[in-house]
Order: structure tokens, then sequence, then C-alpha cells
């Protein structure tokens, strides 16, 4: 598949407004980005249930309960997020604990019941599986605006809605992917779809975000996250369901030691 950046790079401006100013499309990648994340401005913290389900290539699937809680970043420190297995009885308790920063790797803690210690998950590590799915670490808790570079593409119709295509580029070295292609929606700048490439450039995964449904009239949550992987042909699908907004999370449930009693 030809590189999407190689044909991009040689027109790299967009000409528009009455008074003929120029923006070029890093900038209008950028502000995109941007704008989808403003929108999601001021939730200050959310929790919800979900269940995964892993698909193999043949077929064979398997179910997971998670609970999940995050609580809006301020100042300079980025979003926080945990999550916790309620089932099946051998993975209940585990918990991933992510610390999203600015420009920086995020820091993750994985919490291993059966051995009763938290592990710190190195940058390193975090472009491998996320317990056995299609979604790594990395993809876990969220990202912060600064952890990438962006580049318009194209606007596009996806599922009937018009949408703005950004090619954003991961600053961190340890990222798993070179680059991705990510459809926002023109409307409310929700992401609808996600292409990952890996360091060779090949298609790696797909991320679809689907049935949207509108909170507190302001926020926006996807209750189902379709991870496939077009190398290993499994399949990852998250549903959410019971989100809760604005109860009042404190930075103490979101520390290393609150790990090994959290109950979410």
């Amino acid at each position: 598949m030809k590189n999407v950046t190689s044909c991009i790079f040689g027109a790299s401006l967009i000409l528009f407004g009455q008074q003929g100013l120029a923006q070029t499309n890093f900038e209008k990648g950028l502000e995109i980005a941007t704008k989808a994340e403003q929108k999601d401005d001021g939730f200050k913290d959310v929790k919800s249930k979900v269940e995964m389900i892993l698909t193999n290539k043949s077929g064979v699937s398997s179910t997971r309960q998670i609970s999940f809680k995050t609580m809006e970043g301020s100042g300079q420190a980025g979003d926080k997020s945990v999550l916790v297995f309620n089932s099946p009885a051998d993975q209940r308790g585990t918990a991933l604990l992510t610390h999203n920063k600015f420009g920086e790797d995020n820091e993750q803690w994985l919490y291993l019941p059966a051995l009763k210690r938290v592990k710190r998950i190195a940058s390193s590590n975090k472009s491998g599986p996320f317990v056995g799915s299609e979604f790594a670490f990395e993809d876990i808790g969220g990202r912060e605006l600064e952890d990438y570079s962006y580049l318009y593409i194209k606007d596009d119709t996806l599922n009937e809605q018009e949408c703005h295509v950004v090619e954003s580029y991961p600053k961190s070295k340890y990222s798993g992917y070179k680059r991705l292609l990510t459809w926002f929606d023109k409307q409310h700048f929700r992401v609808l779809k996600v292409e990952f490439y890996d360091k060779k450039d090949s298609h790696l995964k797909t991320l679809l975000a689907k049935d949207y449904h509108l909170y507190e009239d302001s926020y926006w949550r996807a209750h189902i996250l379709e991870m496939t992987n077009h190398q290993t042909k499994s399949v990852t699908v998250l549903k959410s369901s019971d989100y809760q907004f604005g109860l009042g999370a404190r930075d103490k449930e979101f520390s290393k030691a609150a790990l090994k009693r959290i109950r979410l």
C-alpha cells in the first residue's frame, strides 16, 4: 500500500478564507485534534462497566468483565485511569493504573493478585498486547494531545458521516506504531475509525468506534470499540455501559498503593 504521507507532502498548503490566508496541513491536523480534545474538556471523572470479548482467528471467543474509571487531569497533570478485572475468576482483581503525561511516555502499573505485587510496565514493553487482547498497553487509558504530531490528509465520508482524516505520528520511540490514520466526524469531532500502522508501515490494526451516546448534554462516549488485528486475524470488542460522571474522584484512588485494594 502506498504511503499516504508521500502523496500529501508535495501539496501541504490549504488556502481558505476571503483574505487568502494560508494554513498548512500540519496546522490543520493539529487544529482538528485539538478541537476533538476540547470537546471532551470538563468531564471531571467518569466510571463505566466494560465487557471485553476476545475472538481468535478460528472464531473461538472468551469474555471478561471490567470496571473502568478515569479522572480528568488539571494543570500540568494528564488524565489518570484505572481498570479492574471482575471476571473470569482467575483474573479477578487484576488492575492496571495509567498516569498520562504531556509529551512524555505514560506511566503504567499492573497489579497481579496471584503474586500480590504491583509491577511497573516499562516504556519499552507498552507496545505489547494487554492481557492477550488486540489492544496494546499504549492503547489503554487514552492519550494526550502532546504525545503526537499531526497532519491533515483529506476529507472523507464514513458510514454517511462527513469526516476529517488526520495522520498522527507518535513522539515516543517506544511506540509500536509508525503512524495512525484517524477519522473524526465533522459535526462533533468524535473518533469513528483509527488505522494503526506498525514500524514497517504495514497496516496492523483497525479500530471502529460505534454506538455513540451523549452524556451530561456534553460528552460523547462510544459504547462499542472493535479492534481488528489484520495480521493475526483476531478481534477484541469492548462493550461499555453504565457510564457515571462527576462522582468526585480523588487522586488517592489512582495511586500504586490503591491498586491492591481497589474496587470499582
